[in-house]
């Protein structure tokens, strides 16, 4: 029987947080840290058997122990998010046969969502949550010259990403020989030309990288869960 497992990526080092938090996946927001809101949404949501917990040191390595779900295996991070992916595909059981793969700076995902894309990989091997771009975005060219991107074919990555075990282990491991840098997971799929769907999300997901976001965080958790 195939089982579907989530990593969760804790390992960052936050260094645009400054000295407003020590670790950013284990500030508080509303009574718990942020590392536990993505835990317990994927609990809630029941779409996992199998848990990986990408953690960065000894120390954070025990906070984040006492809020991973069950059952979990927690492996040290590497030096750029790829690697830290990498190491948690390594020690996956043979019979996992789907992977989500979570930022945990990004704390809002809802147990619907989750469920949601389980059941677009299972059709389509690759899907990623991702919100509708409403800016104008211009490209830079050389020369100063500037180019308008037609808004209505852009998206804006999110995580959870979530994928077949076998295409995303072949799209690091080509990565990987290439010596490609990849940002997202999604673009090492890419890099096999297979398709990746989209699932939109039309609530805050927000990432938590700089001081201000901690605080829209608050707001919106203050909002949504009174």
């Amino acid at each position: 029987m195939s089982r579907t497992a989530v990593i969760l990526l804790a390992a960052g080092n936050g260094r645009r947080m400054g000295q407003s938090v020590e670790d950013k996946v284990l500030a508080p927001l509303a009574g718990r840290p942020i590392f536990a809101w993505s835990a317990a949404a994927f609990a809630a949501s029941g779409v996992a058997d199998y848990y990986v917990v990408v953690y960065r040191d000894q120390r954070q390595m025990t906070a984040l122990a006492a809020h991973a779900p069950t059952p979990s295996v927690l492996v040290k991070g590497g030096r750029e998010r790829m690697d830290s992916v990498m190491n948690a595909l390594a020690v996956l059981p043979d019979d996992i046969r789907y992977v989500y793969i979570h930022d945990c700076a990004r704390p809002l995902i809802e147990a619907d969502q989750l469920a949601a894309l389980h059941k677009i990989v299972r059709r389509e091997n690759a899907v990623i949550l991702a919100h509708r771009v409403t800016d104008t975005i211009k490209q830079h060219r050389a020369e100063g010259h500037l180019r308008t991107l037609k808004r209505s074919e852009l998206w804006a990555a999110e995580t959870p990403q979530v994928f077949s075990r076998e295409l995303i282990v072949r799209a690091y491991q080509k990565v990987a020989a290439a010596s490609l840098a990849v940002t997202d997971d999604a673009s090492a799929v890419e890099s096999l030309r297979h398709p990746v769907a989209l699932l939109e999300n039309t609530r805050p997901n927000p990432k938590l990288t700089t001081p201000a976001d901690l605080t829209w965080l608050e707001f919106l958790t203050a909002q949504t869960h009174r």
